[in-house]
């Protein structure tokens, strides 16, 4: 069984940068896929970013980056130039590594078993 807890989300303003983390626990972290979502209200879950069992990230371009710190076994999204279209509950998701997949398996939602709570981001303007 795989633990997921986020935290970093609040209330921000448009424009500025905000850092989330997940951590993981219960499995060794080095072997599993762990990737960010974010739900906006009314709308479908959308694929954030996502670092591989094996290390390979992928993530939306442009303001997102995506970081694995070993160590404490965390996932952290860094958002930059918040936009108000940023709003929404982000969560954290984890499935343990399969080999020989591509982007669009990892981006998929549903190929995920494991999920945290969420954590709220809301951006003003």
């Amino acid at each position: 069984q795989v633990q997921l807890v986020e935290s970093g989300g609040g209330l921000v303003q448009a424009g500025d940068s905000l850092r989330l983390s997940c951590e993981v626990s219960g499995r060794a972290f080095s072997t599993y896929t762990v990737a960010w979502f974010r739900q906006a209200p009314g709308k479908e879950r959308e694929f954030v970013g996502v670092i591989r069992w094996s290390g390979v990230a992928d993530s939306l371009k442009g303001r997102f980056t995506i970081a694995r710190d070993a160590a404490k076994n965390t996932l952290n999204l860094r958002i930059d130039s918040l936009e108000p279209e940023d709003t929404g509950v982000y969560s954290c998701a984890a499935q343990k590594g399969v080999a020989g997949k591509g982007n669009a398996y990892y981006r998929d939602a549903r190929n995920y078993a494991f999920w945290g709570q969420g954590t709220q981001v809301t951006v003003s303007t």
